[in-house]
């Protein structure tokens, strides 16, 4: 199960939510992630929203949003970040185009290349001037590829 994947992934480099500080996270109408994060974390420490796209004749009718956990602002149900991501992704890494000859033939490739995109997006990429390791204030500075590499 992929939802149950994901959400594991995330659990591992995230704090554990407590009531006070609640986990909020909006995702599309795939069920799965409800089991999954009902799995990983305690309801009563999420907020969690889902935005569900009706689509006829390959556009766009309608979307709604359903409150899941917790109380969600219905101005907060969004999924239009990771939706870009996934753009950028697309963008950057071949074997994530669709419809491609360009395919991780293994999957421990495909993670390490993600990787290092995402090593270069949170310390080397500018964003207003910071990256974003600099913007959580977990560096004071931008790094080069020499900084990763050598990075220990």
């Amino acid at each position: 199960m992929i939802a149950n994947h994901i959400i594991w992934k995330l659990s591992l480099v995230l704090d554990l939510p407590t009531f006070t500080n609640k986990l909020e996270i909006y995702s599309d109408g795939n069920k799965q992630y409800i089991a999954a994060l009902l799995y990983h974390f305690k309801k009563d420490c999420l907020i969690y929203g889902q935005l569900i796209k009706v689509v006829r004749n390959k556009k766009l009718f309608a979307k709604y949003k359903r409150k899941i956990f917790g109380n969600p602002d219905y101005d907060d149900i969004e999924t239009v970040n990771i939706e870009s991501y996934n753009g950028v992704l697309r963008e950057r890494i071949g074997c994530l185009v669709r419809k491609t000859k360009c395919f991780s033939k293994k999957r421990s490739m495909l993670e390490k290349h993600l990787n290092i995109f995402q090593a270069y997006n949170n310390t080397i990429k500018n964003y207003d001037g910071k990256t974003p390791l600099m913007k959580e204030e977990l560096t004071d500075k931008k790094w080069c590829w020499n900084d990763i590499f050598n990075f220990r």
